[in-house]
């Protein structure tokens, strides 16, 4: 058996698992670790400038590429550090996988200098975590922790290792297979729940489908596509679902919930059966939850038991992965039409366009989206932080590849676009990235563009300048009787901050200004900042108010619509 550190059993398991790069910030405890990762050249560390970030990455990259994400960080305020981003993969169900090192064995529980008790700390925002004692365990824990962080719903794994346990040597032993007892995830689904759910389809008058997450995470965009072209489902996605149906798809009718279409809420709402796949119903998308809908009879399939019924009852339940789960269901359902159905909803999209852009001298953000999706043909991968940006990203750039759009949805974590679109960038060589970014939210991460200078990245920033916390703002003024308070958000010059980092930056203050910006920073080879100077108080609309039901869902009031 070959004898090995911890630390390079560390390296070469992670090498043994796939893994290409890793999105780390050196420090004490890690200091053996980072000795040994030049023994390892197929192994691309990446310097982050603070932990957060690198989390953030690790997440971009596996949402990107569809395979599990690594950040490393160090003991203390290193780990924790890593928490935010943590539990961003941890509410998005992203595989990740975060190391990070601790005090040596004989200082753990002593309050030594930068301890943490980072098992502890992430034991409720992580599907597992590992606190390694022996340097032997090494190679079985990083074999589990993939698996782990990869099957059933996906999601993130800590690894903590004392210091010690980097520099102890011992037999490295790989092991072949992994078996975890009691962590068997159900794939195929039950035969007579699917047997079930295609009888309530057949049945149905006015089904629809909502896709969810899952739908991207389990590669079955195309299974879905054909359930809905046979029995002519029309076809709603979650925020986190948009890229998981094909959105220039006759069938599709874009996303629900707080700011999607006013006609995917009302079909929702309408519909006598839901078919929810890889969704979890929670309130972003669902409203008041004892409001929607009453009499609608759901199928849910979803990989995690956990989820079915938790905030709906549900008529038919299947536990399963979606790309096994939906070609047994397709056998089952007969071929429909519904027309009666579909010529409804498309009466309501008629009556209440949300996706028009109208009429405006002033830089409206939704226009700066659509040219955005022309000029680069709808090719691009977007990657968005939280607030008003994200929501005109979803409603106005039209995905139909699975991963194009990366956000932060469950933990709505603000300044996660520019550290995920370094991993998107990263895992996506070649192809074309733009982070939509938030003018408060950028702020939040900016020190990552020293990174896209490093390392040579071409990624292109949009930033949304509207010198507010946009989305806090709008809620001020329409629920807080416009008692604004502290959400004016003193800025730097973006453009000279972009060009003090070593980044071409350009400035759009007309809406003359916003076609030529994009051709120019789309035909430079590096990366590009723009600074996108849009109207100050233009909302997002449609809105479903907090607390309010679908059926609620209310659309620009006239006064705003004639800015």
């Amino acid at each position: 058996m070959t004898r090995m550190t911890g630390a390079q059993m560390l390296l070469d398991s992670l090498q043994r698992e796939g893994v290409d790069t890793i999105f780390g910030y050196p420090g004490g405890v890690v200091l053996p670790l980072y000795d040994t990762l030049p023994e390892f050249p197929g192994l691309h560390h990446i310097l982050v400038r603070h932990e957060q970030a690198a989390a953030h990455m690790a997440d971009g990259y596996a949402r990107a590429s569809g395979r599990m994400g690594v950040c490393l960080g160090t003991s203390g305020p290193g780990a924790t550090n890593l928490v935010t981003g943590i539990c961003t993969s941890w509410m998005d169900s992203t595989p990740v996988l975060a190391i990070t090192g601790n005090v040596a064995r004989t200082l753990l529980g002593k309050d030594g200098f930068q301890e943490a008790d980072i098992t502890g700390i992430t034991q409720p925002i992580t599907k597992h975590n590992y606190l390694v004692m022996n340097s032997r365990e090494i190679p079985l824990t990083v074999r589990e922790a993939k698996h782990i962080a990869t099957t059933g719903r996906p999601g993130p794994v800590l690894i903590d290792i004392p210091k010690d346990v980097f520099q102890e040597q011992d037999r490295f032993e790989w092991p072949e297979q992994v078996s975890l007892r009691g962590y068997k995830p159900t794939l195929e689904g039950h035969a007579g729940m699917i047997r079930r759910a295609a009888e309530l389809i057949n049945q149905a008058k006015r089904p629809i489908i909502i896709s969810g997450h899952g739908i991207i995470w389990g590669d079955a965009q195309k299974e879905l596509v054909e359930l809905a072209e046979k029995a002519n489902i029309p076809v709603i996605t979650t925020f986190l679902g948009i890229s998981g149906f094909p959105e220039l798809h006759p069938l599709s009718y874009g996303f629900l919930g707080m700011h999607g279409m006013y006609y995917a809420n009302m079909a929702a709402d309408e519909a006598d059966l839901v078919v929810a796949i890889g969704m979890r119903f929670d309130d972003r998308a669902m409203g008041r939850f004892n409001a929607f809908n009453p009499g609608v009879k759901i199928v849910h399939i979803d990989i995690d038991p956990a989820e079915i019924g938790k905030n709906f009852p549900t008529a038919v339940p299947i536990v399963g992965d979606a790309k096994h789960v939906l070609p047994k269901l397709t056998e089952h359902v007969h071929e429909r039409e519904h027309k009666e159905w579909i010529r409804w909803i498309d009466h309501v999209r008629e009556e209440h366009p949300s996706l028009e852009i109208r009429e405006s001298r002033r830089m409206l953000p939704q226009y700066v989206v659509r040219t955005l999706y022309e000029e680069t043909s709808g090719n691009a991968t977007i990657v968005t932080g939280v607030g008003q940006h994200q929501m005109w990203a979803g409603q106005h750039y039209f995905y139909n590849r699975p991963r194009q759009l990366i956000s932060s949805g469950g933990l709505g974590t603000m300044g996660f676009e520019l550290p995920a679109a370094i991993g998107a960038q990263v895992a996506l060589p070649g192809q074309e990235v733009w982070a939509i970014c938030g003018d408060a939210g950028f702020q939040m991460t900016l020190q990552e563009m020293a990174v896209l200078v490093d390392q040579r990245l071409p990624v292109k920033i949009a930033i949304f300048n509207n010198g507010y916390l946009g989305m806090v703002r709008q809620w001020q003024q329409l629920f807080y009787d416009k008692n604004f308070v502290s959400v004016a958000v003193t800025q730097p010059d973006f453009v000279k901050l972009a060009e003090a980092y070593g980044i071409k930056a350009l400035r759009a203050e007309t809406k003359s200004d916003v076609q030529s910006v994009i051709q120019e920073a789309r035909d430079f080879p590096g990366p590009v900042l723009i600074d996108f100077q849009i109207d100050q108080e233009e909302n997002v609309w449609p809105m479903v108010p907090a607390g309010a039901a679908l059926s609620e869902t209310i659309e620009a009031p006239a006064e705003e619509v004639a800015r």
